[in-house]
């Protein structure tokens, strides 16, 4: 099962997936990462898990 989104090959930090959903969506990446930081540090949103399901859901860069 994959994720019809691809992980951002040139635009990465550490597997491409917010630069991946930010250049599908045409977002800027710096911000997407700002608020993906700022949700992940609030008590309700478990970043870091959702971060590695998507790693492994999302398809391969080109």
């Amino acid at each position: 099962m994959h994720i019809p989104v691809k992980r951002s090959r040139t635009n990465q930090v550490f597997g491409g997936v917010i630069a991946g959903f930010c250049e599908k969506y045409d977002w800027n990446p710096t911000l997407g990462r700002i608020i993906y930081v700022l949700l992940t540090l609030t008590s309700w949103f478990a970043g870091i898990p959702v971060y590695l399901l998507l790693w492994l859901l999302m398809e391969n860069p080109d």
